[in-house]
Order: C-alpha cells, then structure tokens, then sequence
C-alpha cells in the first residue's frame, strides 16, 4: 500500500493490529533522519523489515535504509523495484506435500 506519510503508515500498521513501541517509532525516525531517507522510502523498509524478521527489528531496517541509499533509491517504484529486484522478501510458494508412497 502507497501511503505518502511515514506517521500515517504507522497508524495504517496499528489499525492493521501491527503495533509498535514508542522506541519502535523513535528508531524509524531516527533511521529516516540518519540516512536522509524520503518517507516513502522509509515506509518501504518498515514493510520490508516487517516481512522478512516478522516483526521490527532496528539494525535490519537501517541496514536496509542504508542499502537503499547508497543505491541511489529515492522513491516509492524505486524502493519497491529494489525490494523485488534483489529478492529481499522471498517469494514463498505453498505447495501441498504430496503423499509419498511406503513400501
């Protein structure tokens, strides 16, 4: 989802039952100001941290932050297109175990 706000993203999380600590919230924007990141790529690496650790987790999203800007990303399409294009959030296939026959 495209939300422009890093503080409506964080209330989009809430009213989704993602609920962050204060020093959750505290470090994101700590992040944002230490990597000079755009809010929207900011709010592409929560929902990358998110996804990836299940939960947040600090030095994976500034990891991730920094990742991205030392790619030069800059935006949303950019940051989404890094996400996919580095396969960062793995694509899962869920397939039914088929029953193997015993002998």
């Amino acid at each position: 989802m495209h939300i422009d706000s890093t503080g409506n993203y964080i209330e989009f999380l809430s009213s989704k039952g993602i609920h962050l600590t204060e020093n959750h919230i505290a470090f994101i924007y700590f992040g944002k100001k230490y990597t000079d990141s755009d809010e929207e790529v900011v709010n592409v690496a929560i929902e990358t941290t998110l996804k990836v650790q299940v939960k947040f987790e600090g030095s994976y999203y500034i990891a991730l932050l920094e990742t991205m800007k030392q790619a030069g990303v800059e935006n949303y399409f950019e940051a989404k297109r890094f996400v996919r294009k580095n396969r960062i959030v793995p694509k899962t296939l869920h397939k039914e175990k088929q029953p193997q026959n015993s002998i």
